[in-house]
């Protein structure tokens, strides 16, 4: 983690990096999150979260299961979050994770989401952790390319397993397994 790349901008190059989220960027992470909430289909939360409520996810997304978030060097502005999450509740599973990556809608196609991944699937295996599950909804192919670029690979679709804004959602499930 914190490895860095370079954020495209149309005046010039920028460098960011991952680093670890902390209480401070959870504004900067509910407001990125809420926005997929009310407008969005990324997520089939369908109210969005109060600050008591960030909070207490903020808390449960350290440790095994971090969250992390892609900024420009020295700081400044959230550009995007990502963190790991228990993929089951029951024991067995216990060596399986579910990713998510959301990028702020001002720096989409920037790299954000590559870098945020990268570093969250290093993260993944680090832990020890053997499966990393992504479940992508409303077929986003950005999403599936990017999972894909990461060396996730398609697992299955679920049809119509949610419905938002009036209309049924697919969810695509891709998998990455440790290397050995």
């Amino acid at each position: 983690m914190g490895s860095g790349v370079y954020l495209w901008t149309p005046d010039s190059f920028a460098a960011m990096r991952t680093r670890l989220a902390t209480m401070a960027d959870a504004d900067a992470i509910v407001e990125i999150y809420n926005r997929e909430v009310t407008e969005g289909t990324a997520t089939f939360d369908m109210v969005a979260r109060t600050a008591a409520e960030q909070a207490a996810w903020m808390r449960d997304h350290s440790g095994a299961y971090p969250c992390i978030v892609a900024v420009p060097d020295g700081d400044g502005e959230v550009l995007g979050w990502a963190c790991l999450s228990p993929y089951r509740t029951r024991p067995a599973y216990s060596t399986s994770v579910e990713d998510s990556v959301y990028v702020h809608r001002d720096h989409h196609g920037r790299g954000v989401g590559s870098l945020l991944l990268g570093d969250l699937v290093a993260l993944a295996d680090g832990h020890g952790f053997h499966a990393v599950f992504a479940r992508i909804a409303d077929a986003g192919a950005a999403s599936v390319a990017l999972h894909s670029k990461h060396g996730f690979e398609l697992v299955g679709v679920e049809r119509e397993v949610g419905r938002k804004f009036g209309r049924w959602l697919d969810v695509t499930l891709m998998q990455r397994l440790r290397p050995a």
